[in-house]
């Protein structure tokens, strides 16, 4: 993703017109929308019944939650980023050519190739950060504390993570205020995204993806345990203070 992007630059520079560059913002807006909508509509559908798809939400994003500190899951996989660049870059590149823009291919590098793909790199980055102990500026402590809301009190609100995307959770009402948040119950089964932890297709998962993440039959076992429930509460308290 960081060479796509540092092609686009060298393209902008060397082949397109200066107007080409005015459009970086609109792929930046664009992008942030899309991290929303994939997180929300995509990484968080219900839970497959079938297991090979049940598995694939796992590599995704499922997984992520279920053991929010393995840095293996902290990334979008390359087999869901890839498609997604190449994608958008085939829509705007062909939407532009329809509607007869100029320079169409030099649209599209500067929205999706420098733009998007920039904006990507900035939320690997703070999505990172914000599940690492290490020491933040004022802005990645900001996107720790939203982020830590969606992993440890409720999944369904703060699908942003990129500095500024709460104003999108505000907009399609996820948001949390600091006042209901005081006084919202953490949602039942958080760290499973309301499975229950013990439910065949996490177990199953757990056992396919253990070498490839690293986990442990001491992890696994008790990610398979309720009690865990309040060990992540107690984690959630601790970020808190």
């Amino acid at each position: 993703m960081g060479l796509a992007a540092l092609t686009g630059v060298v393209d902008l520079m060397a082949y397109a017109p200066l107007w080409a560059w005015s459009l970086i913002p609109l792929g930046i807006l664009t992008q942030m929308f899309n991290e929303y909508n994939l997180h929300r509509f995509v990484f968080h559908l219900p839970p497959p019944k079938r297991q090979w798809a049940f598995n694939l939400l796992y590599q995704a994003h499922y997984g992520h939650h279920d053991f929010p500190t393995n840095h293996a899951l902290f990334f979008v996989p390359p087999w869901v980023a890839l498609p997604v660049l190449i994608l958008n870059f085939g829509l705007v590149w062909g939407g532009s050519a329809l509607l007869g823009l100029p320079a169409a291919f030099h649209i599209a590098v500067a929205v999706v190739l420098v733009g998007g793909v920039g904006m990507f790199l900035a939320y690997e980055w703070f999505h990172m950060t914000s599940h690492l102990t290490i020491p933040k500026r004022k802005v990645e402590r900001h996107v720790t504390t939203l982020h830590n809301q969606h992993h440890y009190r409720d999944f369904s609100k703060w699908f942003h993570v990129s500095p500024g995307g709460e104003v999108i959770d505000h907009i399609m009402h996820t948001a949390i205020d600091k006042n209901a948040l005081k006084a919202k119950q953490r949602a039942e089964f958080i760290r499973t995204l309301g499975m229950r932890p013990d439910d065949a297709r996490l177990i199953e998962a757990r056992k396919t993806f253990a070498a490839k993440y690293g986990l442990s039959q001491g992890e696994i076992t008790r990610a398979a345990a309720l009690k865990s429930e309040q060990m992540t509460e107690n984690i959630f308290e601790q970020r808190r203070s």
